[in-house]
């Protein structure tokens, strides 16, 4: 079973986190998804509101064993995974915003159009939404109307617009997804969301 290596303070500030947190009662896949968060965050506000849902990283995993096209949101999450992606399994990653057509309807943000563009194209990718609830919004829409088969749907944008209501239309679908309550999100916790599931796809985990 290969091993992920990775770098010592990285070692270091996990044995961190393992001590503060302490007892819990995650299993060990969905802790090494907890605590990368955490180190990408130093925020401990993560270990209670990270949600996943039953079987999504039993789901994530062959996926990206398979080589599944990863789409992202925007750029910044996907220069949070490629690094590890490029240590892993390659997997295609698509930036949605930049998948825009240069004319947008009036109702939508470039990175909604540009994400239902990826939705046509990869309809069974791996979704990553960590900016734009807009997107995400969009993205549950067409999964609700099985125009998308999302192998895992990552669901965390930040801030105050539509983004509780787009978090709140993820926890409600079917199908494998990750997200985090509340307001609280972004790119940097969008990519160790992923990274964490790309380490534990490498290191041969079962499920």
């Amino acid at each position: 079973m290969p091993t992920f290596e990775e770098h010592p303070i990285v070692d270091q500030s996990f044995a961190v986190i393992d001590r503060e947190i302490g007892s819990h009662s995650f299993s060990p896949e969905i802790y090494a998804v907890v605590r990368r968060v955490i180190h990408a965050t130093a925020d401990f506000d993560f270990k209670d509101l990270l949600h996943v849902s039953d079987g999504a990283i039993a789901a994530a995993i062959p996926a990206l064993q398979s080589g599944c096209p990863i789409v992202t949101d925007v750029g910044m999450v996907a220069q949070g995974i490629r690094r590890v992606a490029g240590r892993t399994f390659n997997n295609p990653v698509i930036v949605a915003i930049d998948q825009a057509p240069p004319v947008t309807p009036s109702a939508q943000t470039r990175t909604e159009s540009g994400l239902l563009h990826c939705a046509q194209q990869y309809p069974q990718a791996l979704f990553v939404i960590g900016n734009a609830p807009t997107a995400l919004l969009a993205l549950c829409r067409q999964t609700t109307q099985k125009t998308v088969f999302p192998r895992l749907i990552v669901g965390v944008p930040v801030g105050f617009i539509n983004v509780i209501e787009a978090k709140q239309a993820l926890a409600v679908l079917s199908g494998p997804r990750i997200w985090v309550a509340g307001r609280k999100g972004g790119s940097g916790v969008a990519a160790a969301i992923v990274n964490a599931l790309m380490i534990l796809a490498w290191e041969g985990s079962r499920y």
